[in-house]
């Protein structure tokens, strides 16, 4: 695919996270701060892959408000070709978040009903036809209709384009249920790996019997500090990040892991290899404020690969 566009589609809304001051007490005011920034897992993701280098086309439902020129101006500032459905009349999806000083989510709440009218039927427009044929690798998050991501996955298995996932969240990763075989990856953390599979194996090499069983032929479990687990019908990968000496903010984590793990992997690298690609995202992306860190490049990615151990090939 190398040249060719990636087409991601998805979430691409407004984040609004306020981040308490000192020791989180539940049940009460929490002094803190609001920040408000564009976000979404394939808007994230799109931001990521657009900063390595790759020429990225975003198609994603939006409102005709403020929120949604916030999203349009980053699209932009990113490079990114910016192709919305507009809905003049309706609000941009939001995700406002309660992070802890330490960087961890405490709660958060989704307002994502627009992304409902992403039917179907969207594929079947010319504009959208083209894209499909035009990318050289699809890449969708569970922000959408599950039978929008099983259209998607039969439309990119017809123009012999392979198709990547991300699953947003243990309730949201269902809907890719329906497309488990026919996805190339899909990106997960332990929650929502747990949720697909009916098991969470304490050994990390348990994982992709574990998922394959549930009809998922290849994909990423990310399990914290704990490390990362790559497989695919080829075999399986492990590796542990790095220690992280200022953490920012977990938030766009698992989206920029998915970033760096598929541009190595759409350029030719094993998954051991990729999957470290996508640790060292990952690592940039935790010690920024920001849910796409601003400095991710292939120079950065590089600086930070070197800081990550070698893959352990998993039996």
């Amino acid at each position: 695919m190398t040249g060719r566009t990636i087409l991601v589609m998805g979430g691409a809304h407004v984040d609004r996270r306020g981040r308490i001051a000192g020791e989180t007490t539940p049940g009460a005011s929490n002094p803190g701060a609001w920040f408000v920034e564009a976000g979404g897992g394939a808007f994230n993701a799109a931001r990521n892959l657009s900063r390595l280098g790759h020429r990225v086309r975003l198609v994603s439902p939006r409102g005709g408000d403020a929120d949604g020129e916030i999203v349009a101006a980053a699209a932009a500032a990113a490079g990114i070709e910016d192709t919305p459905f507009v809905f003049l009349d309706r609000a941009t999806p939001s995700y406002t978040a309660i992070i802890e000083r330490d960087g961890n989510l405490v709660i958060a709440l989704a307002d994502m009903e627009l992304y409902r009218l992403f039917s179907p039927r969207r594929l079947q427009q010319r504009a959208m036809r083209e894209a499909m044929a035009a990318a050289g690798l699809v890449l969708a998050d569970a922000n959408l209709p599950a039978e929008t991501l099983a259209a998607m996955a039969t439309a990119a298995k017809a123009a012999q384009v392979p198709i990547a996932g991300i699953a947003i969240s243990p309730a949201k990763v269902v809907r890719f249920r329906e497309s488990l075989s026919a996805l190339a990856f899909l990106f997960m953390n332990e929650a929502e790996a747990r949720t697909l599979a009916g098991t969470a194996p304490e050994n990390p090499a348990d994982w992709p019997a574990a998922l394959r069983a549930a009809g998922l032929s290849a994909g990423v479990v990310t399990r914290g500090g704990r490390g990362a687990v790559a497989f695919d019908a080829g075999g399986a990968a492990l590796v542990t990040p790095p220690a992280v000496p200022a953490l920012g903010d977990v938030t766009g984590a698992g989206d920029s892991l998915a970033s760096g793990f598929l541009s190595a992997w759409a350029g030719g690298a094993t998954i051991g290899e990729a999957l470290r690609h996508g640790v060292a995202a990952a690592a940039i992306t935790v010690r920024s404020p920001l849910a796409a860190a601003e400095e991710m490049s292939q120079a950065a990615l590089a600086d930070a690969l070197s800081l990550v151990p070698e893959a352990e090939i998993l039996s």
